[in-house]
């Protein structure tokens, strides 16, 4: 992947957000280049510069996160905080349409809370649209998702295109419960048949795998969530993206239900 071009890599309205990174890189508008952990993994929780620092020592062979930034005249790491990047945000050909410039990705694993679709639908581009991804709690639910280091620049562009010119309809919070790790490889997610339903919630009763990387405090981490109609609800129960696909979910689920709204689902800092 070194040196290719955002533009070449897959999209389709009827797939978003796939395909989404399987390793950390480093986005930029001209080219995507592979990044490595560092060597040393801290044992504590990490946020703030402790944070800025770990994410800064990632590195391809050449040179490290920050002196790449430095070279593409874009803010340093120093300047960046963490934010989750659910669907298309994380998906490179998405990222350069917004024109953020550039931007470290990471590969994470997020505990007890699940990407589920929004209940609404962005057609801006295609017929009958796309639907975006949002944050909810599941108990015992674990997944592969991104975090960017992005400027706070960055992070109300990302914010203002999810809007599509109705401000108000995403809402940059910090979440109050779930973690987050960084994730090194691989990470298949509970089935649908891991998830039970008592009538009223869903819990997942699988043990997790073991972890990979370290751990990041989520109460420092910005994601964009989708306050106008919150999450689609299917009868009680979740949609989430890691078992139903976007096609799927929107001939087969979306107008069907109802919806569950944002701070039911999620607490916030």
């Amino acid at each position: 992947m070194e040196n290719t071009s955002p533009r070449l890599w897959t999209y389709t309205p009827a797939n978003s957000p796939v395909a989404l990174p399987k390793q950390p890189l480093l986005f930029h508008p001209s080219e995507l280049t592979s990044l490595d952990f560092p060597v040393n993994q801290p044992d504590s929780v990490l946020s703030g510069a402790h944070l800025q620092e770990y994410c800064g020592a990632f590195r391809t062979a050449e040179q490290t996160v920050d002196e790449m930034l430095q070279s593409y005249d874009e803010a340093p790491i120093a300047e960046r905080r963490p934010f989750l990047l659910l669907g298309e945000l994380a998906n490179p050909y998405r990222l350069q349409d917004i024109g953020i410039g550039a931007m470290p990705i990471f590969t994470s694993r997020i505990s007890e809370l699940c990407r589920t679709y929004a209940d609404g639908l962005d057609n801006r581009e295609v017929n009958p649209g796309v639907h975006h991804v949002t944050l909810a709690r599941t108990e015992g639910w674990w997944e592969k998702t991104h975090f960017g280091m992005a400027t706070v620049a960055q992070m109300k562009q990302m914010v203002a295109w999810l809007d599509q010119g109705r401000r108000g309809t995403w809402k940059p919070v910090k979440p109050a419960e779930g973690t987050l790790h960084f994730e090194k490889g691989p990470l298949p997610s509970p089935t649908q048949e891991n998830v039970s339903w008592d009538g009223k919630s869903e819990i997942v009763e699988t043990a997790p795998p073991a972890l990979t990387g370290c751990e990041i405090d989520l109460r420092s981490v910005m994601v964009a969530v989708h306050t106008q109609h919150g999450c689609y609800d299917h009868r009680g129960r979740l949609a989430r993206c890691a078992h139903i696909g976007q096609r799927d979910f929107h001939e087969n689920l979306f107008r069907r239900g109802s919806s569950k709204k944002w701070d039911e689902i999620l607490e916030i800092v």
